[in-house]
């Protein structure tokens, strides 16, 4: 197995493994390289749904696919709640999966939750010709690179995640239509968190739509989050993963942002994505 850093501030291809098969051994290096790079990718691989679960949950123990609000007993009909669909592509008039073709706003995986999922794994079974790329952000080197009093400012802030929309802005089953952001249903996080394993500190924003910072008018609250992702998401820090079939993507939301480019819905998209659950809260980082 080897492990080849892309020329980017995040993110490595992990050569000459087949997942399915993987060691032990193997596992613990792919693991730090993970904690390394936030972004791992593993091409030409052929998974079931049963064999991404399980090698999934060798980050940790598996995090419901969101659904929104729903009962448990709804919850208990859905075949496979810990591996979601995502995809364009419609069967006798329902949509098979989550998100269609439309771009996606740059987001942390389901950062609206107490404990947002550490690990996120996505693995392409069919990708369109033209577009739905998927574009990673370091939010390290993005805190690294902000202004000292900015920065200084962040180790103070509050941020409400909003928990009533999707990364393309749909409202999620369940939740009511509301007239500002200080109204959106969600939970605060601290803006610059500290890694749980690495230590290491990182920007913590989830997605910039109805987003609040906490004990701020709304006009207030709306300066600081556009001074904060002025530093976001520049050329310098991102990858872009350009899927083909059997690619699998596993990346450390503690650590990197994502979104997904829009792509025609004439062609068909078809992914499985998995999280992993969080035993913790993100906790704020005393220092930058």
């Amino acid at each position: 197995m080897l492990v080849q850093p892309f020329e980017a501030p995040i993110g490595a291809d992990v050569l000459d493994v087949r997942i399915a098969e993987i060691s032990d051994s193997e596992f613990d290096e792919l693991y730090q390289a993970w904690l390394r790079f936030g972004v791992l990718r593993f091409r030409d691989q052929k998974l079931s749904d049963d064999e991404l679960k399980t090698f999934s949950a060798r980050f940790g123990e598996l995090e419901y696919a969101p659904h929104g609000k729903v009962t448990a007993e709804e919850l208990a009909k859905i075949p496979n709640p810990y591996v979601a669909t995502i995809s364009n592509i419609v069967e006798n008039g329902k949509p098979i999966g989550g998100l269609s073709n439309l771009e996606t706003s740059w987001h942390t995986d389901m950062s609206y939750i107490e404990q947002p999922p550490t690990a996120s794994l996505l693995y392409a079974i069919e990708v369109p010709q033209h577009g739905g790329e998927t574009a990673f952000c370091c939010m390290r080197t993005v805190l690294a690179e902000m202004p000292d009093e900015l920065r200084a400012r962040c180790t103070k802030l509050q941020i409400k995640h909003d928990a009533a929309h999707d990364s393309i802005g749909k409202l999620r089953r369940g939740h009511q239509p509301f007239d500002t952001a200080k109204d959106a249903p969600g939970v605060y996080h601290p803006a610059l968190i500290a890694h749980p394993e690495t230590k290491e500190p990182a920007l913590y924003l989830g997605r910039r739509q109805y987003a609040y910072v906490k004990d701020c008018s709304i006009d207030e609250s709306e300066q600081t989050l556009e001074e904060i992702w002025a530093h976001v998401a520049r050329t310098h820090q991102c990858w872009t993963q350009r899927w083909k079939t059997g690619d699998l993507v596993v990346w450390d939301n503690r650590v990197v942002m994502h979104r997904r480019a829009s792509f025609p819905n004439t062609e068909r998209r078809l992914m499985r994505r998995t999280q992993v659950r969080a035993t913790e809260k993100p906790r704020a980082a005393i220092a930058a």
